[in-house]
């Protein structure tokens, strides 16, 4: 064989293997393969601003059960870190704290984000890098219909949360002028959705709404535009503080309909910001009660939370710790060969139960639960009331 002809060999055969490692490149990112004794997972919520209890409290639940099951020796000999960033609840923040996250830092899975608008905006990132997104705080049906292969919901959806308000003011409250006061953005329109949804399901509609500016306190145009039509109970859909000022400002004017918020608004800092002036606003929880200790994994937070010298308990940090359990449950059963397929398989095939509640996936269904809690601000505390 002449030069030029082994020149020629030695060229292809630099080609083939070139296509072969990218290839194999391709297939081990879109595996996310986890190699050495450390797991990285990515968080960017609210840390800062007027959503920040939100943000912070899911961290601290989620990172006290993390903290445990690292100190126990991790999982298959694994550690998690969590790296967390802060987005202030703003979607273009979540955007490049999400690229960082994946690019620079090369988690395996985003943890325990914060929001609608901010699960919309890197949505498409999601599906592009095939990276999994577990645990977000927001009950959007975009995230839960059509089944994402990456994303995993625990708690109920706000369809869930709309229906279960819209029965409540009609059948037990006897209430049928309703109406409607939301964020203006991606998170106020979903929830409008379900309650859209509800609503017409007993051939009714809204008798009037109002919209605020997110990240803003700027409720009175919203407010006025609901006076003009009094309706006998508002469902609200927005973050805390904005909240209780709306409820504040309608109280000070004498306007006293029921408030009712979905779970998202954080109830204890609602109740809190509200400053006694809360009593009879209800919220829909889609966790159990962090005070009701005859839970057995209510019980088993308020002990960790307690070792952990963490006094501040409450609905946030509750599903914070909760999704941490869930996620650490789907590693055991992945295995220690973990992968993106591996945790997904794992994850699709989860029935887990912990002491009265069921936590289970599918193929077809990525929201692990479904149950909606009502609840009832009364003497500075969220009292069950069906």
């Amino acid at each position: 064989m002449n030069r030029g002809a082994i020149l020629t060999r030695v060229g292809r055969l630099l080609t083939v293997g070139l296509v072969a490692t990218v290839l194999l490149s391709g297939l081990a990112t879109a595996q996310n393969m986890v190699a050495g004794d450390e797991l990285v997972i990515g968080m960017s919520n609210a840390q800062s601003g007027p959503a920040s209890a939100l943000g912070q409290g899911l961290k601290q639940g989620a990172m006290v059960y993390f903290d445990k099951v690292n100190k126990a020796g991790g999982i298959h000999g694994r550690k998690i870190r969590m790296i967390s960033y802060d987005d202030g609840y703003e979607p273009r923040n979540t955007v490049k704290n999400t690229q960082k996250l994946i690019s620079e830092d090369k988690v395996f899975a985003l943890f325990g984000y914060v929001g609608t608008p901010t699960s919309k905006a890197i949505l498409p990132l999601i599906s592009q890098e095939q990276i999994i997104y577990f645990s977000p705080f927001t009950g959007a049906e975009f995230l839960r219909n059509p089944v994402n292969r990456y994303v995993f919901n625990i708690r109920s959806s706000y369809f869930d949360e709309a229906e279960a308000q819209i029965e409540y003011l009609t059948t037990v409250a006897g209430i049928k002028g309703i109406g409607l006061f939301i964020q203006d953005d991606a998170y106020g329109l979903a929830v409008k959705g379900g309650i859209m949804r509800a609503l017409q399901k007993r051939e009714m509609d809204l008798i009037g709404e109002g919209r605020y500016t997110r990240n803003t306190l700027d409720v009175s145009a919203g407010l006025n535009d609901l006076k003009k039509v009094n309706p006998k109970a508002i469902s609200m859909v927005g973050t805390y503080k904005a909240m209780a000022t709306f409820i504040k400002e309608a109280k000070a004017t004498g306007y006293n309909p029921s408030f009712f918020n979905v779970s998202f608004v954080g109830t204890d800092a609602l109740i809190q910001e509200l400053d006694g002036k809360g009593d009879g606003t209800l919220v829909t929880q889609v966790m159990p009660s962090p005070d009701d200790s005859g839970q057995q994994i209510v019980k088993q937070y308020r002990q960790d939370m307690g070792a952990a010298k963490e006094s501040d308990l409450n609905y946030v940090s509750l599903e914070g710790y909760i999704d941490a359990v869930v996620f650490v449950e789907i590693l055991k059963k992945a295995g220690r060969d973990l992968t993106t397929d591996s945790f997904i398989s794992a994850a699709e095939a989860l029935n887990y139960k912990a002491g009265d509640i069921w936590f289970s996936f599918s193929r077809d269904n990525h929201q692990a639960l479904q149950k909606v809690y009502i609840t009832k601000v009364a003497g500075g505390k969220a009292v069950s009331v069906h």
